[in-house]
């Protein structure tokens, strides 16, 4: 048995994933703080309502 503990790497889909939501939290974030609730609520609406 070896004396050192080896970490598992975390895989790259992971890493992938992890980076992009954290990406999208922080352009929420900053359009948030950039435009205020009402607009920052106002844009989302619209937007859903283009999809949709």
């Amino acid at each position: 048995m070896r004396a050192t503990a080896s970490i598992p790497a975390i895989s790259w889909p992971t890493l992938l994933a992890s980076l992009l939501g954290g990406a999208v939290v922080a352009a929420t974030l900053g359009l948030w703080a950039y435009f205020g609730t009402a607009v920052f609520f106002e844009m989302v609406r619209t937007g859903f309502a283009a999809c949709f």
